[in-house]
């Protein structure tokens, strides 16, 4: 218990000195980024959120609708196919795209040499507002895919075909009866892509776009000015609390549910003629543009630059990213396996608040988590100066310029990934052989060791490889908190790519891409597969 309180202390701790400075702390430059630039920075995150939101519930329920409830051409590829975008961070898919479309990319080039066909840039300008949001909805929409498929798998079939009794034909049942039936699982995917929207900096800051995660940089390390940033963040915070408000709010309305104790699952029904090769088209497209062609690109351009990137220098960018991806992975999955065991005993009002407070740490924006987190270690450093002192080392930040302050914002930003996890392998093994085990004298320590972690091995191992992932992919939180000259995989290819480096940051982009899609694959043909 004393533990699992001790963690959720470390979540809530950031955060609260960043709340507690919004209200405390003075800035000169507040007023006047309040006046001049905090409307433009809600104008552009909304528009953002808006259009992000509203293409990726369309893309990610039609497809996870057509892959329920239709049998056409490559289905079982489609099936897992389909979530593979997530596999490739948007910063990286962000310039590969603009590589393919400027001036001197291969699309142009084609046009210029082949067809002798000059195009206006203005259409080929993707550096744009609409073209973020383009890139954020074909790179997030599988969040939307993935849980609203899970939903519709275990849907009554009786629904369907009463529609269709009823004269409705396949759009009406689509817009009329999946929509409103789906809602909760909608807003739940939608309310991730949200979240990834207000999370990420790579994007908006390649293509030059000013949000709050681009503000807080530029005022935290262009104007020298951390409590502006701190303010910022608090805002930032605010917007998020809004959002998970909201989705409380639309989950909460309606209530589904089955009129009879048998559910007979949808049968697909099998495609024939234009039909099944239309639904394989729209798969298609949207598979290769969110998959297939910015990884042909990106091994195109690693074939032109692999030579010259393989050093000693880029295998320390490989061992760093390891390291800290599988330490926070480590301590990631220590702690929920403390957390979730403390919820599944104590069935009380504190261990329910332990795992709200986990599961909100994964909503606060990485960008905001590193402010929190630099203002609490700074202060931890300064209490700790008198002891520094004292075993004959200089009085310095320490704590706060070392990697454990960059892992522990890991574990604070991706802690949920895992409790979530290790949560549902509690939730399938129960409570039963522990009890057994307690009735026959072990105590709960060695039941926890000897019984519990046996039974829930696949979900500790499942919770590692989504933290070890996240943390892969993660750019906001390491740019912003790593040590001096500490680079990984994924700060490199975003320097690269801010450089115009295009073809450097490719070597470094596909390996992120592979270990992710592994990941992915794995959790596809093995995880969705294990039995309950």
């Amino acid at each position: 218990m004393i533990l699992s309180i001790g963690i959720v202390l470390l979540i809530l701790f950031p955060n609260i000195s960043i709340l507690i400075n919004f209200f405390t702390q003075e800035t000169s430059n507040w007023d006047h980024i309040k006046t001049h630039i905090l409307p433009l920075l809600i104008q552009n995150t909304s528009i953002i959120m808006i259009f992000t939101g509203f293409f990726t519930i369309m893309i990610g329920t039609s497809l996870a609708w057509l892959v329920s409830a239709y049998d056409f051409p490559f289905k079982r590829f489609f099936q897992w196919g389909l979530i593979l975008p997530l596999a490739i961070p948007p910063y990286i898919a962000a310039y590969t795209y603009n590589g393919m479309l400027n001036y001197t990319g291969v699309i142009q080039t084609g046009l210029r040499n082949q067809f002798n066909i000059q195009v206006d840039q203005r259409y080929f300008d993707i550096m744009t507002l609409p073209g973020s949001i383009f890139i954020f909805t074909l790179f997030l929409y599988p969040y939307v895919y993935m849980i609203t498929r899970a939903f519709l798998a275990n849907q009554s079939a009786a629904l369907i075909e009463n529609a269709k009794m009823l004269g409705s034909n396949s759009f009406e049942i689509f817009f009329r009866v999946v929509m409103p039936i789906s809602r909760g699982a909608i807003v739940g995917g939608v309310s991730l892509v949200l979240l990834e929207v207000l999370n990420d900096y790579g994007v908006v800051q390649y293509f030059g776009i000013p949000t709050f995660s681009t503000a807080i940089f530029q005022t935290w390390f262009g104007m020298g000015d951390l409590n502006a940033a701190i303010k910022l963040s608090a805002t930032l915070m605010f917007i998020v609390f809004f959002i998970l408000i909201v989705e409380k709010f639309l989950r909460g309305r309606k209530r589904y549910s089955y009129t009879a104790a048998r559910v007979r699952p949808l049968t697909p029904i099998r495609l024939t003629g234009w039909r099944a090769w239309s639904v394989f088209a729209y798969a298609g497209i949207i598979f290769a543009l969110a998959f297939l062609i910015p990884v042909i690109q990106l091994v195109d351009w690693m074939v032109l630059t692999y030579d010259k990137m393989i050093d000693p220098v880029f295998l320390s960018l490989i061992f760093n990213s390891l390291f800290v991806a599988l330490a926070g992975a480590a301590m990631i999955v220590i702690f929920a396996v403390i957390v979730a065991n403390f919820a599944r005993t104590q069935q009380n009002w504190l261990s329910k608040a332990s795992t709200r407070t986990i599961i909100l740490g994964y909503s606060i924006p990485g960008a905001v988590i590193a402010v929190g987190i630099i203002t609490v270690f700074i202060q931890i450093d300064e209490l700790l100066f008198g002891i520094y002192e004292a075993i004959g080392l200089d009085p310095t930040l320490i704590l706060s310029t070392s990697l454990f302050m960059l892992i522990s914002a890991f574990v604070i930003r991706f802690l949920a990934v895992g409790f979530n996890a290790i949560e549902s392998g509690f939730d399938k093994t129960g409570i039963k052989f522990s009890e057994a085990s307690r009735t026959l004298g072990m105590s709960m320590t060695k039941t926890f060791f000897k019984v519990d972690v046996h039974l829930i091995k696949g979900a500790i191992f499942s919770g590692f490889i989504l933290s070890f992932i996240e943390i892969m992919k993660e750019l906001p939180l390491t740019l912003i908190l790593r040590p001096f000259n500490f680079d990984t995989l994924s700060t490199k290819a975003f320097q690269y790519a801010s450089d115009e480096q295009i073809h450097e940051a490719s070597l470094p982009s596909i390996i992120i891409i592979v270990l992710s899609g592994i990941a992915i694959y794995f959790f596809h043909h093995v995880v969705e597969k294990e039995p309950d």
